[in-house]
């Protein structure tokens, strides 16, 4: 992959000779180009490319809305990433563990445990089981915070509940 932040020209010229080739980037290029302008700090080109993908009429899939969700809570834009993980439920997408997880990890960054927990709770009402990950992200965050009996207090009603060892 190319390294954007050293290499962004060179990223779109490939791209672009990629289209003229009649081999047009698929999602998975687009995945990993997203993915490094993220990295980067390159939101508002992320998101530029992002419309892009769209206005292209190529389809997203749930790890293109992974990547966006994560690059934009890192980024520090917690609001609209909540806003696109809002939309994928009301359009009824079937979100995985590791969607939740990078949101749930964008709210307890914050500490907005309270939306953390609805969020762990929406989680478990569709039927996606959180996983130890899940668990870290919230119990760890906690104790970031000093929520040390919170934390606990989670901890083991998460082995209990979901029988984790």
């Amino acid at each position: 992959m190319v390294c954007v932040n050293q290499g962004e020209s060179h990223a779109w010229v490939l791209v672009d000779e990629m289209h003229e080739r009649d081999q047009p980037a698929n999602i998975i290029t687009y995945n990993s180009l997203l993915d490094a302008l993220f990295k980067y700090d390159h939101l508002d080109k992320a998101i530029a490319l992002f419309k892009k993908i769209v206005d292209q009429g190529i389809q997203p899939d749930m790890l293109t809305y992974t990547i966006i969700i994560d690059g934009l809570c890192k980024g520090g834009r917690l609001g609209i990433a909540h806003k696109v993980f809002q939309h994928l439920l009301i359009k009824g997408y079937h979100l995985r563990v590791h969607s939740y997880n990078v949101m749930i990890r964008g709210l307890c960054g914050k500490g907005l445990f309270g939306e953390a927990f609805s969020m762990l709770s929406r989680m478990e009402y569709s039927g996606c089981i959180p996983n130890l990950i899940t668990c870290e992200i919230i119990i760890r965050a906690l104790f970031h915070k000093d929520e040390n009996n919170t934390a606990e207090k989670l901890f083991h009603e998460m082995i209990a509940k979901h029988n984790l060892q």
